[in-house]
């Protein structure tokens, strides 16, 4: 099995930065990318959020019918919400229209975001962050979930997060992170290390 090839924080960030947020479209598009990474939802879920989805007073966001058909609650994160926010409240009336209905992300021409063109905007975002790296949406998924597990996060919740039905779709995370894992052990298992005695 192929391990995902997750960016380093300061990639992530580059490509945060894309956007030009002085622009309407650029607060919708870095509400974008900010829910991909916050949240690690595949482009065809991010496609489909409504409004009535994003839950502001708790932080939360239902992503509707994922692998599987089913449903699932995930943490967006104060950055993701606030970004979120900003584009609910300045930029998404701009652009809505008759058509829009309730779809959170739209289109210059008011109309639903489609996946298809989710994974090639941020495919050129990705590109036009200098970082060197080729990815789309699913490059900002794996790097959410390694970087959760790096920081202690248990596995059960990633595969949560993720929307995996089985744990072991889950698992190739962890072996992105033996290096953690290494440093965990060393840190917190009994006979990790020899006592100063036999060591002589």
């Amino acid at each position: 099995m192929v391990l995902p090839k997750s960016l380093s924080l300061d990639e992530v960030h580059a490509v945060l930065n894309v956007p030009d947020v002085a622009d309407p479209l650029g607060v919708r598009d870095r509400a974008i990318l900010e829910t991909f990474y916050a949240t690690g939802i595949r482009r065809a879920e991010c496609a489909r959020i409504d409004l009535d989805d994003l839950d502001r007073e708790r932080g939360l966001l239902t992503v509707r019918k994922g692998k599987g058909g089913k449903d699932r609650v995930v943490p967006l994160g104060e950055r993701a919400l606030r970004w979120l926010e900003l584009y609910a409240e300045k930029t998404r009336p701009l652009l809505e229209t008759p058509k829009s209905g309730r779809a959170l992300f739209l289109s210059g021409y008011g109309e639903r975001i489609g996946a298809s063109f989710l994974g090639n905007w941020v495919r050129r975002a990705i590109d036009a962050s200098g970082i060197g790296r080729k990815g789309s949406c699913h490059v900002l998924r794996h790097s959410c979930a390694t970087h959760m597990l790096e920081n202690g996060a248990d596995i059960r919740f990633i595969q949560q997060l993720l929307g995996h039905a089985r744990l072991d779709t889950t698992q190739i995370y962890t072996d992105v992170s033996i290096v953690q894992l290494r440093e965990v052990h060393a840190r917190t298992h009994p006979h990790a290390r020899l006592p100063q005695a036999e060591k002589a």
